[in-house]
This record gives C-alpha cells, structure tokens and sequence, in this order.
C-alpha cells in the first residue's frame, strides 16, 4: 500500500515535470529558430496559453503555413485581442490575405492600424482593393514558370553574363532545422531563346559549402560577386547567444578561372544578419538587407559605398519611405536605378510582395506594387529585369509551384495607349467631369470615361489600327481627333484635347438670365393661338440650322407668357406653344431625342409686370417669349 501511495505522490510530479520539460524544449526550439519542430511541441501543450498561442501561430507564419497559422492567430485574438501587441493584428491580416480572405484580412488591418495610431494610405482608402494594388502600374506583365524548379525551395535568381545563378536546397545535404530543407547552394542555369531555364549545373566548389550560400550578384565584367552566407568559420556555425546562426555577406573574386579570395564584408557581426546583396549601376553602392541595431522593422535594406580601393562606407538605412515596421528584403536596382524590392510591411496582397521606387539623387519615389499579376497572396520576391528586353525572373511560393519556393519568369505586354489633358482651348483650364468617347473606325464606340479633377483619360488601344477620340461636355463643342497607330514598337500616343464653349464660338449663343441659350429675335403668336406663324417661322429655322450645325446639341424649349389672364390658362397655353415650337423644328428635320418642350406660363417674368399690376404692353411683351435653353 505505501508503495502505491508512493507512485500515485510521484506520479502528478512527474507529469507537471514533464509538461513543463516539453514547453521548455519548445521555447528553445523556437529561439533557435527550428520552428515546425517547435510547433510540434506547443500543439502538445495545455492549456494554450498567450504566449503559446502567439508562438504556435508564428511558427507556422515564419513557413509561410498560412492556413494553420490563421487557424492559431484566430483563437489567440478571440481570447487575447486586448492584450495582444498590435503585431499579432498584423500576422494575422497577412494569413488571411494568404487563405484569399481579403475582406477579413482588410478588417483586420483597418483594426492594426488603429492600434498603432498609422494613417492608411490613401489610394488604400479611396480606391477598391485591386485598384488601390495596382495604382501606379503602367505595363502589365505576363508571367510563365520556368523548367528547372524542383520538388525543393528554388529561388534568388541574379544575373551572370549569360546565365542565371540561383540558390537551391535541391544538393539532398545537411538539414536545416527553420524548415526541414536542405542548406542551400549556387546552381547555374543557361537562358535559352524563349527565356526559360535549363542545364542546371552546381555554381563552384569554392563558394558552395555545408552551410547555407543564397542570393548573389555579380559585377558586369563577372570578376567579383557577393553572395550570402551563414556565419561559420572553419566548417563550424558561428551562434550568437540565443544560438542562432546569422547570415553575412560575402566578396569573391574570379581569378584563373576561379573564385578565390572569398572573405567577409567588414559590417557582419556575429549578432545579427546581413544578407541579399545588390549592386547600383555604377557598382560605387551595395544595396542589403539586415536586422542590424537601429533598424525600423525586422530586416530593413541598407546601402554602403563601395570605394575604389575596395573598402566600404558606413552602411546607411534607406529611411521610413522605403523601410517600415515588418520586412523589407531581397533589393535589386535595375540599369534605370530603379530599387526592386520584397516587403510584407507596404500595401500588398499578403506575404512578401514585390515593389519598385526610383532612386534620384539617394532619394526614392513612393514604393509601387508591382500588380497582383506579379504579386500573389503568399509570398513573391527576388526580383530581377533586364529592362531593355523587358524580361525578368523572381521568386515565389505561389499555389499550383513545384517545391517550396520556384522560380517564374515574366515578360512586360508592349503597351499601346493613348493618353491625354482635356483642356479649355480658350483658357487653358483643365475640364474635369468631361466625357471622353474612343471609336474604332467603323465609328462603334470601344471605351469611354468621365475624366477626373486631373482632367487626364488614358485608353489601351491595338496596332495599326485608325481610332477617333471624342470629347463631349454640356455647353461645350464635341471636339474629336481621329489617329491611327503603328504595326511596330509601343505606341504611346499623347493627344491633348482643346474643347471651346459654345458662346465662344456662335454669335447667336448667349449666356441671359444664367442660362446658355440660342438666341433669335422674338416669335409671335396670335392672340389665345399656338399656331407658328410664317415671321415666327423664319427666326426659328436660325435655331434649326444651329442645331443641324452641332448634331449632339439639345435643348429644352420654354415657352413664358405675361401675367394677364388665370394662373391655369396660362399654364396651359404655354404648353401648347412650347409643343407647337416643337413640332416645327421637328419637321424641319431635328430629332426628338434632342428636344424637350416645357410651360412655364406666367410664372418666370423678366420684369416686375405682375399681376395686379399694371403694365404698358411693351411691358407685358417681354415677357411673352420663348427661349432656347442649350442642355447639352
């Protein structure tokens, strides 16, 4: 009996002992950055703490496991919310946006940027989702995979005179505890006539080793490149105190046919990571990314000069225009000096998406996304063009690639448009709210659309092709220019459209009373009669030959009388007058369609002749008249 008793004592020890052996062991898993091997622990846990749920939930996050990590951000903020760091806000918006669950996702950051008192950006506020994604974006692109991607990450690629080097965990080697992959290698691949990849083959013995080498660039002569690697030095990791390896970057240099002199940039350190280096066009800059102390997220990108007797500046954080609270990695600057890079922290569809911004004197354009035809809900990066040829490649773990990370290629669509201001011809001033009208040559209209406070309109068109542009505005001529565009090359045609008022143009077109009218001499009718009479007959054909002039005119006929007789009486005549008008000017051959007959009896008088009133008979004539009021 004392031994049962002994056993049933020890035995609640020894599982309160075990329990918390196991979060032990999973919150070191977690700081050494092994996190599916982690996550297999806290699911064990019970009960699911904050702190274990966060954890949990990250750990699927920092794999790109949307769907479970959704899963566990959900219970923690349905507890937590309150007591959560905003962050967790954050996460849990990206892995909404990465299961396509955009409308929550936007909820969710709406609830972020709250928390952190951020101001959204205002396209993100004005526009829809896609629209607000995609502002800024001229040429769309046209995306194909590549061949040689493998069941394995893929990813990085950069350019190397001819061909493409690329990391890869493809080698079957040693076994990384962040994600059970492989360390990764360089591997080369030819560019073949359609763009694709193919003849991988290892990169060189000399760079490629037991740890992990990513993300290269090269310089245009191919005698140096730098690349990424982890912090390790003769065979062994080097860990900082959280036993955590970081990564640095490297130099090599191409000497006999091989890359000798490999040696590490003097700003690593041991405590934090330097990584994805890139070179500005002149190559007098290195572009990388890095969470060294002082940065304004989790990885920031950094620029260092390069002098000419190959030491380095001081590294210098390229600001809060560029950087923001999460992840900015991954940079490219193309042969425009336009910066590419990798955030999960600007506007995007979820996960890593790819920007660009232009560098002027070591300063940037606002970031654009790059579309959500390059961008997808997980997680796109590493981008590189060749912008003469309009090509490039990036990175992505997109649904429906091979392995965990693939390469896809692009091409840039030839881009026929035209574009241009809307413009008063008079004054110059811009016209907002006018309506731009594209036809093809049969006159069948293709496109249209109401210009903005910018007065710009722009309008995709094919080549060789003959199109009319039309511009219509109320009270103002339709102007309209006819163009044709060409069998080669981009058509980029800018086409300024001058549009004049009416009045500026015709004589007989006034602006009375605040409304534009045509104007003709007084039209009579017999005495209680709504008959045309042949003087009436003769001022009216002025309007019809106006009308006839300027076919998308219209105009609402009103017909006024004095204030002798009854309210109703006069009401009713009126009508009759302004319907007989009517009738005349359609059977002098104008449309229906662009006429409208109206009343007014004595109701609108140009003078004070009312009734009680006495008036002479010039007096009450004034006010017996019929008006020509343009509508359009």
């Amino acid at each position: 009996m004392k031994k049962i008793l002994l056993i049933l004592l020890i035995f609640p020890f020894s599982i309160h002992l075990s329990v918390a052996q196991n979060l032990k062991r999973a919150n070191q898993l977690f700081e050494k950055r092994a996190y599916l091997n982690a996550a297999e622990l806290f699911l064990n846990e019970e009960p699911k703490t904050q702190e274990v749920l966060e954890k949990l939930a990250d750990c699927y996050y920092y794999n790109t496991k949307m769907k479970d990590a959704e899963q566990w951000y959900k219970a923690l903020l349905q507890t937590y919310e309150a007591n959560v760091n905003p962050t967790y806000l954050f996460r849990y918006s990206q892995a909404l946006k990465g299961i396509k669950k955009f409308d929550e996702a936007d909820k969710w950051f709406q609830k972020y940027l709250e928390k952190k008192q951020i101001a959204a950006d205002e396209n993100q506020e004005t526009l829809p989702f896609f629209e607000a994604l995609n502002f800024g974006n001229k040429k769309p692109y046209i995306v194909h995979k590549v061949s040689i991607n493998s069941a394995f990450s893929d990813f990085g690629p950069a350019y190397f005179g001819t061909k493409i080097v690329f990391a890869s965990a493809r080698n079957n080697g040693k076994i990384y505890d962040w994600n059970n992959q492989p360390y990764l290698d360089l591997y080369q691949a030819d560019i073949d006539e359609n763009q694709d990849l193919k003849n991988v083959v290892p990169f060189s013995e000399s760079i490629n080793t037991e740890m992990h080498e990513s993300n290269s660039i090269f310089t245009k002569d191919g005698k140096t490149m730098y690349f990424t690697r982890n912090n390790f030095d003769s065979g062994k990791k080097i860990q900082d105190k959280n036993k955590v390896t970081h990564l640095k970057i490297y130099k090599a240099q191409f000497v006999n046919n091989e890359w000798t002199n490999i040696a590490e940039l003097p700003f690593n350190s041991n405590d934090y990571s330097a990584e994805h280096p890139a070179l500005s066009p002149d190559e007098k800059e290195l572009y990388f990314a890095s969470d060294m102390p002082g940065t304004i997220g989790s990885f920031d990108l950094f620029v260092v000069d390069v002098n000419v007797d190959g030491t380095f500046g001081t590294p210098k954080n390229l600001g809060s225009k560029i950087n923001t609270e999460h992840r900015e990695q991954f940079p490219f600057v193309s042969a425009k000096n336009i910066l590419y890079f990798a955030s999960d922290g600007h506007f995007g569809m979820g996960g890593l998406d790819i920007f660009r911004t232009e560098i002027s004197d070591e300063k940037f354009s606002t970031p654009i996304n790059l579309s959500n035809i390059i961008n997808s809900n997980l997680d796109d990066f590493a981008f590189i063009i060749d912008e003469e040829n309009e090509i490039g490649y990036f990175s992505s773990n997109r649904e429906g690639g091979i392995g965990d990370d693939d390469i896809y290629r692009f091409t840039q669509k030839k881009i026929y448009a035209v574009h241009g201001l809307v413009q008063d011809k008079n004054s110059l001033e811009p016209l907002p709210g006018t309506l731009i009208s594209l036809f093809d040559r049969n006159n069948d209209i293709i496109n249209k659309m109401i210009v903005g406070e910018d007065a710009f309109y722009s309008f995709d068109v094919e080549n060789n092709k003959s199109y009319k542009i039309v511009g219509t505005r109320k009270l103002y001529i339709p102007s309209e220019i006819e163009f044709a565009t060409n069998v080669k090359g981009d058509i980029d045609k800018d086409i300024q459209l001058l549009m004049e008022l009416y009045t500026a143009v015709e004589k007989d077109i006034v602006v009375e009373n605040d409304k534009t009218q045509i104007k003709i001499n007084p039209i009579y009718f017999d005495f209680d009669r709504w008959n045309i009479r042949e003087d009436a007959a003769l001022e009216l054909n002025n309007v019809v030959n106006i009308m006839k002039k300027y076919t998308n005119m219209t105009i609402e006929i009103g017909a006024h009388t004095d204030a002798r007789g009854s309210d109703e009486y006069n009401l009713i005549l009126s009508h009759k007058r302004a319907k007989s008008v009517m009738e005349y000017l359609i059977s002098q051959g104008i449309s229906e369609t662009r006429l409208k007959s109206e009343g007014y009896g004595e109701t609108q008088p140009l003078n004070n002749c009312v009734r009680p009133k006495m008036c002479k008979e010039e007096a009450y004539s004034i006010n017996r008249r019929c008006e020509f009021v343009i509508t359009n």
